[in-house]
């Protein structure tokens, strides 16, 4: 009982558990659970937005030599490019082989479009220009305000320059900034005591809604589509890992806490302020996790490219229509533009697979009513694999700019370093002892 006390991690499990048991026997009372889970994901949200910001300014400012910002962001985005193209690329291969649309014969004519007009209007497709003029927030409040990560992470790279030109006069100011950093992830520490209540909420309402008998339907897509990210974990950023000389294994572990979370809230923002302290803790420089992390959300996603060929594909298959493979490489470079504005706005994985079936032009949009009803069951793996992978960009980047100390990693990874108390374990003492910066 003292453990489970102690222990986010299994105090999410059996929230999860109960959640889904809720869902399934008592379906009604399910969906009544759902601002539980909406409940907390508006409480991580509250703090996002500010964390996001003092963690990227006191990491530019500190780290000083503002050739080394650019070369750090340049870094990772170089290696965004090559992680996301590879996630594309396997879901397409994945797509291919095991055919999970075959089969099903639909004919599109009898297709209900309906409930996707809001993605496949005109106004709702995503261009680069549009991408582009989203990152220029409005105005600063309103960055915050609407909790845009990519609009506070411009707003916070262009403060933590010119703060770090000021040399000694922006002493105060950052010293204010540093403090307020603690501060905010003690406030962390404390709403991640309700996480398990969140989870249970947004899972009760997820199986009570959709039910069980949706995943049967279309079990061979979501069969597929968990598969391939599994592999994708352990063989592609196990790989990454082992470069960096560390085991994804134990990585996995280390970071299960956060894992759970996701799984319970489907929205890998709901771990955002917990992953960026725990790669602090692991050995990654700070100032790589301030400006990795944040821009990795909307430019490193794994999960999601994956599941965008893989769906755009299924649509095809379950369609039958036929693709070529020079369809199937148009297929591959939309995706490597619209993909990055996947998490621009709401919906936009949905927006993004309508850009893309409407620029190959045979595959028919109204398809994507199919995925309608097990979209939600996907995206728990989705948001796990995106912040798996958002772990191992920063580690790799760091590993990069020669700034992981690997030693103390390996002590973390293996349980033989306290990494600053119990945060590691039990996910409640996040700010107390919260490292000073690696610079």
């Amino acid at each position: 009982m003292k453990r489970l006390r102690k222990s986010l991690y299994l105090q999410v499990i059996i929230a999860v558990t109960l959640g889904a048991l809720l869902g399934h026997f008592y379906p009604n009372a399910g969906q009544q659970m759902k601002p539980f889970g909406d409940g907390f994901i508006k409480l991580v949200k509250m703090l996002i937005a500010p964390i996001v910001f003092s963690t990227v300014v006191t990491g530019i400012a500190k780290m000083g030599d503002l050739k080394k910002v650019g070369r750090v962001g340049l870094k990772g985005i170089v290696y965004f490019e090559i992680l996301t193209t590879i996630a594309l690329a396997i879901g397409l291969f994945v797509g291919k082989i095991l055919r999970p649309g075959a089969g099903m014969n639909v004919n599109v004519a009898t297709l209900d479009t309906k409930a996707i007009a809001s993605y496949t209007s005109p106004s709702a497709h995503l261009n680069t220009v549009d991408f582009v003029m989203n990152v220029i927030p409005k105005d600063v409040a309103d960055a915050f305000a609407k909790g845009d990560i990519l609009q506070v992470l411009f707003f916070s790279i262009l403060f933590g320059v010119a703060l770090a030109g000021m040399k000694e006069a922006g002493e105060p100011v950052l010293r204010f900034i540093d403090g307020l950093s603690g501060i905010l992830f003690k406030i962390v520490g404390i709403v991640m005591r309700v996480a398990p209540v969140g989870a249970f909420g947004a899972m009760a309402f997820t199986i009570g809604k959709y039910g069980i008998h949706t995943l049967l339907s279309l079990a061979k897509l979501i069969g597929t589509f968990y598969t391939t990210s599994i592999l994708f974990v352990f063989l592609v950023l196990g790989v990454v890992m082992w470069w960096s000389g560390l085991s994804i294994f134990k990585f996995l572990r280390y970071i299960k806490e956060e894992v759970f979370i996701v799984l319970g809230t489907s929205s890998s923002e709901s771990a955002l302020p917990l992953m960026m302290n725990k790669m602090e803790k692991l050995g990654c420089s700070k100032s790589v996790v301030g400006l990795v992390v944040p821009m990795g959300y909307s430019f490193n996603l794994d999960g999601t490219s994956i599941y965008l060929t893989l769906a755009t594909l299924f649509i095809a298959q379950a369609t039958n229509t036929q693709v070529s493979t020079v369809q199937e490489l148009e297929i591959l470079a939309v995706l490597l533009l619209t993909s990055k504005g996947a998490a621009a706005v709401t919906g936009g994985g949905f927006i993004t697979l309508a850009a893309t079936l409407s620029a190959v032009g045979n595959i028919p949009v109204a398809g994507l009513t199919l995925l309608l009803g097990v979209d939600r069951f996907m995206s728990e793996a989705r948001a796990i694999t995106n912040l798996i992978g958002n772990g191992v960009a920063s580690v790799a980047v760091s590993k990069w700019e020669g700034e992981l100390d690997v030693t103390h990693a390996r002590r973390v990874l293996s349980g033989l370093a306290a990494v600053d108390g119990a945060a590691a374990n039990d996910g409640h003492e996040l700010a107390a002892d919260r490292p000073a910066a690696n610079s």
